[in-house]
């Protein structure tokens, strides 16, 4: 297991990260100069669809502002300063790379949220956090770089209350194998796909109830041929985050999804009373 959270942590390394944010936001203004969540939309929404993905799903979700809100692999902030500014709640975000923590808390701070999001680092397996902590858990683009996908639905379900939402944006394996490198693993050995359905029957014995679930592969593959006819993305964007052949796992990722080997998967699930 050990070996599997340091493969991980090697992918997600970004070394340096914080300081080749500076440098590239040096183009929205000078450093103390307040950002908005939206400014910072092309970099630090880690995910197929990006801003309109952490939207969408919030809003299947049904965040309110006086709701405790975690985001499992929150990378560098994006979605939890974006359901913050918009729904007024707290958020706390974990995620495993220090750098991306580190990044995440350098950009809550030129938005001026420190107050309201917040950001450690941690396992998702190990969520450092009190039994029925949270109304909210959000999972986008992370489940795939975990093997032990029963343990992380169960530890999920451990920190929300009863009858508080679990909502995930996901990639999921349709057929074959897929083209790597990919965003999420640059080869086979730190990436853990399941089916739709292999999916679903691992997250809902351990203890949640399914009220949303759509195939959202076809938005994905629309998107990704919006962004290739609009050309190179607006600066500054994901390599930034993710270095210079960000592009290529990118492009493997759309590759995939148009062949059929991938597919996008959002749904959302209630927390179970314990006597259920």
């Amino acid at each position: 297991m050990t070996d599997l959270l340091d493969g991980v942590r090697d992918h997600y390394r970004a070394t340096g990260l914080t300081e080749r944010l500076k440098t590239a936001l040096a183009a929205l203004g000078p450093e103390n100069q307040r950002l908005t969540p939206q400014q910072l939309g092309a970099l630090d929404q880690f995910h197929t669809r990006g801003l309109a993905a952490t939207a969408e799903l919030a809003k299947l979700t049904g965040i309110t502002a006086d709701m405790s809100v975690l985001d499992v692999g929150s990378g560098v902030g994006g979605p939890a300063r974006f359901l913050a500014a918009t729904y007024g709640c707290r958020v706390t975000g974990v995620d495993l790379s220090e750098p991306f923590v580190d990044a995440a808390r350098y950009l809550t701070e030129r938005t001026g949220q420190s107050g309201q999001v917040s950001f450690q680092t941690a396992s998702a397996l190990e969520l450092p956090f009190d039994d029925g902590r949270f109304n909210v858990v959000l999972l986008q683009h992370v489940a795939m770089n975990i093997l032990d996908r029963a343990r992380l639905y169960r530890e999920i379900r451990r920190v929300l209350t009863s009858g508080g939402r679990f909502a995930t944006f996901d990639v999921v394996l349709n057929s074959g194998q897929p083209h790597f490198p990919l965003p999420w693993a640059r080869t086979p050995a730190t990436s853990f796909l399941l089916t739709a359905a292999e999916t679903r029957e691992t997250i809902e014995p351990a203890g949640f109830r399914t009220l949303a679930w759509q195939d959202d592969t076809e938005a994905a593959k629309a998107w990704i041929a919006h962004l290739r006819a609009s050309g190179p993305p607006p600066s500054p964007n994901l390599g930034v985050v993710m270095g210079p052949d960000f592009a290529q796992l990118a492009a493997n990722l759309g590759r995939n999804l148009l062949e059929g080997q991938l597919g996008i998967l959002t749904a959302v699930f209630e927390a179970a009373s314990a006597s259920t």
